[in-house]
């Protein structure tokens, strides 16, 4: 099995909203092509329905959710393969393991992990050949021993197991025979007839005839009679003797437990003390059904390297995924203030004041000559009109709407109609619960000690954020307490208004609201005319009035 291929992970903040979503898509895409190497997007929340509308629309499936860049089990190199069944043979697990190159391999039974059996345990098998009696003491299958003497079965039932008796070799005469072979036994015989009539008259559990000796109709007979088991072999006395005790099952010489086992969605972390003090050469690994996955070596999981990321659309810790501190930053494209994000090494780092990371990635697509798939070029168009408010906001800028004109030329889509059919959809409170709408655009800040939260809902609806602004008022203060937050803002934001009614929760936020916007202290609500962006018109302002006081 090769090494597999590094995966390099594109993800926006959590709490996505169309521009993270989409851009991640993006640019994974160009990476991937520019690069050669696997990229993939990844989402840190649920899918708004304002993107999931721009997905639908141009057939695209919303990346997968990682909620966690730690390193898990699942990202190392696992050794996948078959599991052999406890009755196997050592002789058939001997060949499973060449196949496999394997130095250990796994013992299932229903889907369910029995057992490890190692080069060791087979070496033991080897070593016990001088025990007469192992291969009752194993219950050994008597299909096993015709398979493994690559015999072939004249009398009785091969699904039958040898259960008693020793393992002895009649060569000798039927006098000296009749003095250590007992009922019972397994007798290896040879062409003499005595021999062969001595055994079936000590009534012997099973005959080897070696040389595929004849055996006589009236012998057979008797040997039906007594319910005695006749097997033919091709080898000679010396090789069957040799080579019987192969048809030994495995789980007579496996490690059945407790076994040290380890599950794919297992963070590294967490288990590599366990692993450190364990000597095993390979670790079973197990779905999250607890079905065997396969192994992984102690050699691969203790060099395992860190997850790679590029982030898109934030460069803050507190909105980036969890585990974000123990990954390997490679890259971040944003259009935010810059924030607290740290890396071991220099990194690329592109930071523009445009109204969205969909811009920049357009840039980049042109800077590479690489033709935007018009799959792609909808949704980075829709990111515009979604962080721009369709170039109403006041972090619009002359290339964001240069850039979204083109891009709606190459997906075919009237802009102006677009953006209708997206902020309906985002606004949509059908089977929507208060804590999804609160968290549907909401992200996390910090000043100093202080942490604060500011979510945003926009719509074309009066009523509609009237109805929104009952539920917030009443769900804020139980979000505040559940998530430790000092203070949230709540941003009822009318798109065709284009100004924004501001909830205030938490001790102090409405007093800093009020100085932040200079509004009077007996103000029933707070009404901010032509405030639409929470990143250029409310975060900077909110964060130096807090920064003064």
């Amino acid at each position: 099995m090769g090494k597999r291929k590094e995966k390099i992970y594109v993800i926006g903040h959590k709490n996505p909203d169309t521009d993270s979503i989409c851009s991640a898509i993006a640019y994974a895409d160009l990476r991937q092509k520019v690069t050669g190497q696997v990229h993939e997007a990844q989402r840190a929340g649920h899918v708004n329905d304002e993107t999931a509308y721009v997905l639908d629309r141009f057939g695209v499936e919303a990346p997968k959710l990682l909620t966690d860049v730690r390193l898990q089990v699942r990202d190392l190199d696992i050794h996948e393969m078959p599991g052999l069944k406890p009755n196997a043979s050592i002789r058939d697990t001997w060949e499973r393991m060449r196949q496999e190159q394997a130095k250990t391999l796994p013992i299932v039974k229903d889907d369910e992990l029995v057992g490890v059996v190692s080069t060791g345990d087979i070496a033991k098998s080897y070593m016990d050949v001088y025990d007469s009696e192992i291969l009752s003491k194993a219950r050994t299958q008597y299909r096993n021993i015709v398979k493994t003497l690559d015999g072939t079965m004249i009398t009785g039932n091969e699904h039958g197991y040898f259960m008693r008796g020793k393992v002895a070799i009649g060569a000798s005469s039927p006098n000296l025979m009749e003095e250590f072979i007992e009922k019972d036994d397994l007798v290896i015989l040879g062409d003499l007839e005595e021999a062969q009539a001595c055994a079936v008259n000590i009534d012997a559990s099973c005959m080897v005839i070696c040389k595929d000796a004849e055996v006589s109709p009236k012998l057979i007979q008797k040997a039906k009679e007594q319910s005695i088991v006749i097997i033919q072999t091709p080898y000679d006395t010396f090789t069957t003797a040799r080579l019987i005790n192969q048809s030994i099952p495995v789980k007579f010489y496996m490690t059945s437990g407790p076994l040290t086992m380890f599950r794919m969605n297992d963070y590294v972390d967490d288990i590599k003390d366990i692993m450190a003090k364990k000597r095993f050469r390979d670790f079973p690994i197990l779905d999250r059904h607890g079905r065997f996955k396969g192994f992984i070596s102690r050699r691969r999981f203790l060099g395992a390297s860190k997850k790679k990321v590029i982030l898109v659309d934030h460069n803050e810790r507190s909105q980036a995924v969890d585990g974000i501190e123990e990954a390997e930053i490679i890259e971040i494209i944003d259009h935010h203030r810059l924030g607290d994000i740290e890396t071991v090494s220099p990194i690329t780092f592109r930071n523009q004041p445009v109204g969205c990371t969909a811009t920049i990635i357009n840039q980049m697509y042109e800077e590479n000559e690489i033709e935007v798939p018009r799959e792609i070029a909808g949704l980075l168009c829709g990111a515009i009109i979604s962080d721009t408010l369709l170039f109403r906001s006041p972090t619009c800028t002359p290339l964001d709407e240069r850039t979204a004109k083109k891009l709606a030329k190459i997906s075919d889509i009237d802009l102006e109609q677009m953006a209708q059919e997206m902020f309906n959809a985002g606004s949509n409170l059908k089977g929507k619960s208060a804590e999804d709408i609160c968290f549907q655009d909401f992200k996390q800040f910090t000043v100093n000690d202080t942490i604060f939260g500011v979510g945003q809902i926009t719509s074309m609806s009066k009523e509609e954020l009237a109805a929104i602004r009952d539920m917030m008022t009443e769900h804020l203060p139980k979000v505040l307490e559940a998530h430790n937050l000092n203070m949230i803002y709540f941003m009822l934001t009318d798109i065709l208004a284009e100004s924004t009614e501001l909830l205030c929760v938490g001790t102090g936020a409405r007093g800093i609201a009020l100085s932040a916007f200079d509004l009077p202290d007996n103000a029933k609500s707070l009404i901010l005319k032509g405030v639409v962006s929470r990143k250029k018109q409310l975060i900077p302002v909110l964060v130096e009035t807090m920064q003064q006081m």
